[in-house]
């Protein structure tokens, strides 16, 4: 059955589905030694398709919720010296990360060769929850909570009204459906405080329940029919 080729990059774990199709605007897909345009379409059982003249094969569907620990890249490349979750980690090259975490900051990471399902996760439209636990420099007073509650306005536009739950003084249980970089930090930043400490410990149905820096598991058939 045909499809169009960046889905089938993308199912075959390459990358998600607008990189593929990044990868096919710059000329470096092909299809039975043809370079393509976006919009082609291609049968992943019939023809070869390549990218920068490698084939890419259809792989078995990996999905894994893994704990990153602290002071570590979420990246495959590294030029500054520092260790990635791939150094420091038991994963397989295959897998790419659905969504970052800053090097200073730690937890929940999703992992998978499924492309698509990593762009259901991280494309904006999609709204999937993500839950952090926010550790400050000072109490967090209640009217920078009702701010947070509201939305915070940033240089690239005001964030959408947040979850909060007051932990303790010091600490903010705090669930959004954005993904700009640094949004948390920025955000309380905006507020005066400093982040000490930045935990993900959820996305969507997917939690850090039982699990320890470091712990890799797979994703559950409940938690992947949510997202699907």
């Amino acid at each position: 059955m045909e499809e169009r080729v960046q889905k089938i990059i993308a199912a075959a774990g390459i990358c998600s589905k607008r990189k593929a199709e990044e990868m096919i605007s710059q000329g470096i897909v092909s299809v039975n030694g043809n370079i393509i345009k976006l919009g082609d379409k291609a049968d992943a059982n019939k023809d070869m398709i390549t990218v920068s003249g490698k084939k890419i094969v259809v792989q078995d569907k990996e999905y894994l919720a893994v704990y990153k620990p602290k002071n570590v890249l979420t990246s495959k490349s590294n030029d500054l010296g520092k260790k990635t979750i791939y150094d420091v980690l038991d994963i397989k090259e295959n897998l790419f990360y659905a969504g970052r975490l800053d090097y200073d900051a730690e937890g929940l990471l999703i992992l998978t060769n499924d492309g698509n399902f990593a762009n259901l996760i991280t494309h904006p439209r999609y709204e999937i929850k993500k839950t952090y636990r926010v550790f400050t420099d000072r109490e967090v007073e209640k009217s920078d909570i009702e701010k947070l509650k509201k939305g915070i306005d940033l240089e690239d536009g005001k964030t959408r009204p947040a979850f909060v739950k007051l932990i303790n003084p010091k600490l903010i249980e705090l669930t959004i459906h954005e993904g700009k970089k640094h949004i948390v930090k920025r955000m309380f930043g905006k507020l005066g405080y400093e982040v000490l400490r930045l935990i993900r410990t959820g996305m969507g149905p997917v939690t850090l329940k039982g699990m320890r820096s470091g712990d890799i598991r797979k994703i559950t058939k409940e938690e992947l029919d949510y997202f699907k």
